[in-house]
């Protein structure tokens, strides 16, 4: 972390360097040229063909509606950040590029990005999905337009319901519905549910905590992981765990996939990726829940927006290829082809005919996009440790709360 944050002081100073430059008269190669703007994009599935046919399409409908020439590339998710960043600091970057909410407030609070709040005025912006919304703003600005989101939730395993005794109509909504759930299927020789806790905190503490009506980390500063409800959440993890209620590797897992496919597990938590997965095994019968609640419904799902960087020199035509890639009918192209969910809820038709992800789709209005925030992504492998050494028995669900508290708020100082 402290080399992104040196590499973003260097950044900044970098574009300023360059806007003096341009100020002075230095004439810049780029900037001669407005009829032409650069993409940057990744790979969203395994079909490269397809996807490049999808491409060739979207931006197809845009050069012919504004006459402006898209350069597109497509750059790996590794090491995405170094390169983003070292051609941005070059003044080399691109016009347009496709970021995620743990990305976009770190480039937000360095200055990196465009406001495009008043390039969206007459975009129909009411009809975005308003949990898709909260991740592309920061402090009051709105740098990014969703494109995709998708939804993580339980799903279950029709014949380990029945084996228990209960209905397959019926699935749990409530903590207290699941535990007794639970307990049903240890006593069966079942696991209740998967838990990854080698992986991301938006798959394990993060949805409870938001469940039990907590927040992790405000835009503030205001460290509130181990109050109240953060507790509660931490406290229902090792209630799984004591009671043998998820796997005994879950402290480190990262993935029950086996245990899953061979019927040991009641539910598994997932998403669209999960079901077309399922849907290709043709295993067993399965069915989606909706998102569990305690205090509140919640759980997480990803939002993958676009964003204009602040030195692009072409921000009017960049922000116009936003607007017009995440217009509805574009939306249900790339979505469809992609097998993620729309932000536009006039685009999530396109999963009228398929039922798991209409179902999915139904659910975005409760995911929230883990914790926007410049440390969103670095704060994450502290309070892994945290978590991981409470189900180690090794502290109480408080004390490892509150030193996950201690511990962000070190990382802020």
């Amino acid at each position: 972390m402290k080399k992104l944050k040196i590499f973003l002081f260097l950044l900044i100073s970098a574009v300023l360097l360059v806007g003096c430059s341009e100020e002075a008269g230095t004439s810049n190669a780029k900037s001669e040229d407005k009829g032409e703007i650069t993409v940057w994009a990744h790979p969203y599935t395994d079909n490269q063909e397809k996807e490049g046919e999808m491409w060739k399409e979207l931006i197809g409908s845009y050069e012919e509606a504004t006459g402006v020439k898209v350069n597109f590339q497509q750059i790996p998710w590794a090491n995405r950040d170094q390169k983003i960043l070292t051609a941005l600091a070059a003044n080399n970057g691109p016009d347009v590029f496709y970021a995620i909410p743990d990305q976009m407030p770190q480039y937000a609070e360095a200055g990196m990005l465009l406001d495009l709040s008043p390039y969206m005025e007459d975009n129909d912006m009411d009809d975005f999905v308003d949990s898709s919304l909260v991740p592309t703003k920061w402090k009051d600005k709105m740098y990014g337009v969703p494109i995709l989101q998708s939804v993580e939730t339980f799903i279950y395993n029709v014949d380990v319901i029945k084996a228990i005794g209960e209905d397959p109509t019926k699935l749990p909504t409530t903590w207290e519905e699941f535990e007794e759930w639970a307990a049903k299927a240890k006593e069966k020789g079942y696991y209740a549910s998967s838990f990854l806790g080698g992986g991301s905190m938006n798959g394990t503490l993060y949805p409870y905590l938001w469940q039990a009506g907590g927040e992790i980390l405000t835009e503030d500063n205001e460290v509130m992981i181990n109050n109240e409800a953060g507790v509660e959440a931490f406290e229902f993890i090792n209630k799984m765990y004591k009671n043998g209620w998820i796997p005994k590797d879950s402290i480190t897992a990262l993935e029950h996939d086996t245990l899953w496919d061979s019927g040991k597990l009641l539910s598994i938590q997932g998403a669209g990726l999960s079901v077309s997965r399922m849907l290709g095994k043709d295993t067993f019968e399965f069915v989606i829940a909706p998102p569990l609640k305690n205090k509140k419904q919640a759980t997480y799902g990803t939002t993958g927006m676009f964003v204009v960087p602040i030195n692009s020199d072409n921000q009017d035509a960049a922000a116009e290829f936003i607007k017009v890639i995440t217009s509805a009918e574009n939306q249900r192209i790339f979505n469809r082809e992609t097998q993620f969910i729309p932000t536009r809820e006039s685009a999530k038709d396109i999963y009228d005919d398929q039922k798991y992800l209409a179902q999915l789709a139904s659910y975005t209005e409760f995911t929230q996009s883990g914790v926007i925030h410049p440390e969103g992504r670095n704060i994450m492998p502290l309070i892994q440790a945290e978590l991981q050494t409470m189900l180690e028995g090794k502290k109480t669900p408080k004390e490892a709360a509150d030193a996950a508290a201690e511990s962000i708020k070190g990382k802020l100082k």
